[in-house]
């Protein structure tokens, strides 16, 4: 058996955690030609294929699986040591993704953006806004907003905060067109929605759960791109409370008789959840749901707890 360092299993468990080199890469901040090489070499140190190559990744052999353990204890005793000596530690550096549903990343954004980046300094985020086209199972994010808990084995979620929508269209809108006074009066005017066959969580199907007879004569896949058409005085759009409630031009519209509850959940790959980084991550986005989760509800929303339970 040929000399190898501690360095060629940190590129050993980067791949193997993400299953891509591309993706080992950017949290390693080399190249993926550099981490081809490293597993190269300590393959031929150690005489054995830890991977199969194949057009979906790389995927451990039966001889990878059972050197994930002895890694990830060499990795847990360096960060120990690194911490008592330094203060620091590799769980808390590198390339971070995390895949959330737009709303939630405008208010993730705008609200725990600051505080994220002074308890992770050394953790470099990319916020994904568009969590339909990514995949826990191919590891193309570490972390994942959803819209609903996911009922595969593999992962595990658990829950942020609820938040509220209601109907909403813009005080000139209304002032100009039929009063809506009840559920029924809302088949009068144009409704702003989503595309039906883009929608990428049950939650997401407002305008069934107001009224059944509702169709939306515009359409788009952004919450954002529906909002400037409801400011612009085109319709009634179904909208989360706390991005609504930041536009004064905007009214609740029946606000005692429309209001859906939904809920985020944070998801990850059950082989993610131990890690501790991700662990530190996942702990921050929890503690801040439950401090600042009052605020994506309507108080009439948290007397009245109407509606099921779902997600934007």
């Amino acid at each position: 058996m040929g000399n190898f360092t501690w360095d060629d299993l940190q590129f050993f468990l980067a791949v193997a955690r993400t299953g891509q080199l591309s993706r080992a890469a950017r949290q390693l901040r080399t190249s993926h030609v550099t981490v081809s090489r490293r597993i190269d070499r300590l393959e031929a140190a150690l005489r054995m294929r830890l991977f199969e190559r194949n057009p979906r990744g790389y995927e451990l052999t039966p001889v990878g699986r059972r050197l994930i353990e002895t890694a990830e204890r060499m990795e847990a005793e360096t960060e120990r040591m690194q911490v008592e000596l330094l203060g620091d530690g590799p769980g808390q550096r590198g390339v971070l993704r995390m895949a959330v549903p737009e709303g939630f990343g405008s208010w993730f954004s705008r609200v725990l953006l600051g505080p994220f980046t002074s308890r992770f300094p050394n953790i470099s985020l990319e916020l994904i806004t568009l969590p339909q086209i990514m995949s826990l199972s191919r590891r193309e994010a570490d972390l994942t907003v959803t819209l609903d808990p996911p009922k595969a084995t593999p992962y595990h979620s658990e829950k942020i905060t609820d938040y509220s929508l209601h109907i909403y269209a813009t005080r000139s809108y209304l002032a100009d067109h039929p009063p809506v006074r009840h559920r029924d009066d809302l088949l009068k005017h144009p409704f702003i929605g989503y595309i039906e066959e883009m929608i990428f969580a049950p939650g997401l199907d407002y305008l069934s759960e107001v009224h059944p007879g509702i169709r939306a004569s515009f359409k788009s896949s952004s919450i954002f791109n529906q909002l400037a058409a409801t400011r612009n005085g085109l319709g009634l759009c179904v909208l989360p409370f706390y991005i609504a409630r930041m536009f004064p031009d905007l009214e609740m519209v029946l606000p005692h008789e429309v209001v859906l509850r939904r809920t985020y959940w944070l998801t990850c790959h059950r082989d993610v959840r131990p890690l501790p980084r991700e662990r530190s991550v996942m702990s921050f986005l929890l503690e801040e749901g439950r401090t600042h989760g009052r605020s994506l509800l309507n108080p009439a929303a948290i007397r009245k707890g109407e509606s099921s339970t779902t997600s934007d």
